[in-house]
């Protein structure tokens, strides 16, 4: 079996995500053995985004209102500049994610996903990359900004863009496959 066999990840978007950062992570953690729930403001489907055009509408297996933190072994934060802009207004996706971390459990988010982290309060001393237009939000908000395809610091997987889903997908995988057997990694 996956190594990932018998962990449940939340992915966590609204419409406006970028299809490929939804999609990417969700098919990989799957194919790792993951049992993966796509989670959004509403039941239903949302709207996946192809940069600027309209994608395929996305299934959501639950409503941000029906889950916790605690029904989860991990987070994912998809980008799309409309997607985490939007869930950072809302009080209960902001208190779903800082209930991630202050469980110390793994949250890895892409291209514009970290948006979330800064309204989450989780970023101060933490070193991320993102979407190259965030980094002074993210330097605000107390984090070293660097421009890697990936970053992982602790519990926390970031990276800049579609074009890095390949090396955000796999140490995604490692630090939720390792999460068990260490409290922090390098």
């Amino acid at each position: 079996m996956g190594k990932l066999q018998g962990k449940k990840i939340a992915i966590l978007a609204t419409d406006m995500v970028e299809q490929a950062e939804l999609t990417s992570p969700r098919d990989a953690l799957r194919e790792a053995g993951a049992e993966v729930t796509v989670i959004a403001p509403r039941s239903g489907k949302i709207q996946g985004m192809n940069h600027h055009d309209k994608g395929d509408e996305i299934p959501v297996d639950k409503a941000l209102d029906s889950v916790n933190a605690d029904q989860f072994d991990a987070l994912v934060l998809p980008g799309g500049v409309a997607n985490p802009d939007t869930l950072r207004t809302m009080k209960n996706a902001v208190d779903f994610v800082k209930a991630f971390f202050t469980a110390g459990k793994p949250v890895s988010a892409v291209c514009h996903g970290p948006w979330l982290l800064v309204e989450a309060n989780a970023v101060r001393g933490k070193t991320v990359t993102s979407w190259p237009s965030l980094q002074t939000d993210l330097r605000n908000a107390g984090a070293n900004w660097v421009d890697k395809e990936v970053v992982r610091d602790g519990m926390l997987v970031t990276s800049r863009k579609p074009d890095d889903l390949p090396a955000f997908n796999r140490e995604t995988i490692a630090m939720i496959a390792g999460a068990g057997q260490q409290s922090r990694a390098a």
